[in-house]
């Protein structure tokens, strides 16, 4: 059988390819996967258990079969379209996202815009660059949307994340968050952000004065 495997970030530069295509037998799981492309990829080796995986555009374990036509995703640990949830190659319009949360029936309104800062890790930022997995990262966003709003009746919640090339001072995301009171916009915008900086297969790149890096999940 034969499957497609995209790689992002720290994987897709350590191996100098977006997209394999790999010749597999027939029965083989995720991790056996896995396993094969670490013999001619270091890098999967060195990431280990902190490397996610999905299959079709839904994480999944290691243990799980593989099959013909699959697409695979190996995701790097994160740092950290029309509709409510967006990746922008242009920058974000704060106005625009709340836009899509604000009614009047919601006297509460949050918002959280991060900004791209000119020093981090002791050191002079230059720029940043994001990558993400489009398609998978516009669905996790969707499903924290949808948890805040079950877990806080009557909210409303839209995020917007940057991908490509910023500038110091340019705006990386914005979460909007509206609800009838204000503990509850102010409840599902953190919790918005806080996830979406777990979860959502987004990769951020800093170019600093000590040189170029990829952050992840390491100190």
């Amino acid at each position: 059988m034969q499957v497609t495997v995209k790689l992002f970030g720290s994987v897709r530069e350590a191996t100098g390819c977006k997209e394999l295509s790999v010749e597999l037998r027939d029965g083989t799981t995720l991790g056996e996967l896995r396993e094969e492309l670490a013999r001619d990829y270091a890098i999967f080796a060195e990431l280990g258990e902190r490397l996610a995986a999905a299959i079709n555009f839904d994480v999944a374990a290691f243990e799980t079969g593989l099959v013909d036509g699959d697409e695979v995703a190996f995701l790097p640990p994160v740092a950290g379209g029309a509709g409510r949830c967006v990746l922008s190659e242009a920058p974000l319009d704060p106005a625009t996202v709340v836009a899509r949360v604000s009614s009047h029936g919601n006297g509460g309104l949050v918002t959280f815009s991060g900004a791209v800062r000119d020093h981090a890790r002791g050191q002079e930022i230059r720029h940043l660059e994001y990558e993400a997995y489009p398609g998978m990262a516009e669905r996790e966003m969707e499903k924290i949307c949808h948890e805040a709003e079950t877990r806080w009746p009557g909210a409303c919640v839209a995020i917007s994340h940057r991908v490509g090339r910023l500038e110091v001072g340019e705006l990386a995301v914005v979460v909007a968050a509206a609800a009838p009171h204000r503990a509850e916009a102010f409840e599902a915008a953190r919790f918005a952000i806080d996830t979406l900086k777990q979860t959502v297969p987004i990769w951020k790149k800093e170019f600093a004065e000590g040189g170029d890096y990829w952050v992840d999940d390491r100190p």
